[in-house]
């Protein structure tokens, strides 16, 4: 699933006012986070997920690895906030073409 810009536009519009749903400590992404997470992106589609470390290539590997394993797309990206959207069984959300 791949997403155009202006569905991206979309939904960094629709993620703006979200407060993270899901945190990744310090011990890193587990089964518990990856369960978590699938739960809420079924019922959400899209949120915003809280990376807490300190070193930007160690964020960008757990979201990549966030990603990987929820079958999700990153939608942005800004600090420690990651926005990620993947379409529901039944879809709430109505993206543009």
């Amino acid at each position: 699933m791949s997403l155009t810009k202006t569905q991206i536009r979309h939904l960094r519009g629709l993620g703006h006012t979200l407060k993270p749903i899901v945190i990744l400590g310090g011990s890193g992404f587990s089964d518990g986070v990856a369960a978590e997470l699938n739960q809420s992106l079924e019922h959400h589609e899209l949120m915003k997920v809280r990376v807490n470390a300190e070193d930007r290539e160690e964020r960008d590997l757990l979201i990549e690895k966030l990603c990987a394993s929820a079958h999700c797309e990153l939608v942005q990206r800004i600090g420690h906030i990651a926005l990620v959207y993947r379409s529901a069984e039944e879809p709430v959300l109505k993206l543009p073409k």
